[in-house]
């Protein structure tokens, strides 16, 4: 090889190299991107939304680095979640595992639902009764789920999907966050594993705020040739209520 041509694939390399080291620090410090694989937020998020996570929203946690390396201990820079924040965490009994859901008690509350009626701290989350949400499936069949909009006392509001208030989570023991955690639940309340479940969030397992959609498609992300019919063109770059 020709001392040019040495030098081209080193400056190529040098330039692979840097990219890679900028895209890391993105992706560390910043944000990161998420994929949507089940239908737990709805009708917040889809199956097949593509989202950005703020990094920074939450401070930095050894959750915050590639492969969870245990490099900070506990969380630095480190900002307190609110109440209707949409988060990703790492799932209490298997860190591996990434979970997106919505923060509805912070440390200290005490939260209960009574049939599907969301409470913080004895008091009722106020929710109001909007248009069903419509499923179609291949052959044409609808499925209904009733929305409600429900409000925090902050005055930060989302929409619900509720297909019973008598389901075995609709009415819940009342749980009390402990300091250091949050309790998160799904916005599809009856399809969704979440605190009720899994139990309380710690803060320091929180990998970031979800911020807006890049991507959506109802169907493959590989099935690139029927992308002019499955991208949903009207989420991209949504902002996440």
């Amino acid at each position: 090889m020709s001392k040019h041509k040495s030098s081209a694939v080193i400056e190529a390399i040098k330039t692979a190299a840097y990219a890679a080291l900028i895209a890391l620090v993105i992706r560390t410090f910043a944000y990161e991107p998420f994929n949507i694989p089940s239908g737990s937020m709805i009708p917040t998020l889809l199956v097949g939304d593509f989202l950005f996570v703020s990094k920074y929203s939450y401070g930095y946690s050894r959750y915050s680095l590639p492969f969870g390396l245990p490099l900070i201990p506990g969380r630095v820079w480190s900002r307190s979640p609110e109440r209707g924040d949409v988060a990703v965490f790492k799932l209490p009994s298997d860190t591996k595992i990434d979970y997106i859901k919505r923060i509805v008690g912070l440390p200290g509350d005490v939260i209960q639902l009574r049939r599907g009626v969301l409470h913080v701290n004895g008091t009722a989350v106020k929710r109001e009764r909007i248009e069903d949400h419509v499923v179609r499936n291949a052959s044409g069949n609808s499925r209904r789920s009733a929305q409600y909009v429900e409000t925090f006392a902050n005055g930060r509001s989302h929409v619900i999907l509720e297909e019973s208030e008598n389901g075995p989570l609709d009415s819940t023991k009342p749980y009390t966050v402990p300091e250091g955690h949050v309790f998160a639940m799904g916005d599809n309340r009856d399809n969704s594993l979440d605190s009720r479940r899994i139990g309380f969030v710690p803060i320091k397992n929180l990998v970031g705020r979800a911020e807006f959609m890049f991507f959506s498609i109802d169907g493959s992300v590989l099935e690139f040739w029927k992308w002019p019919w499955t991208i949903r063109f009207g989420r991209l770059f949504d902002g996440i209520e």
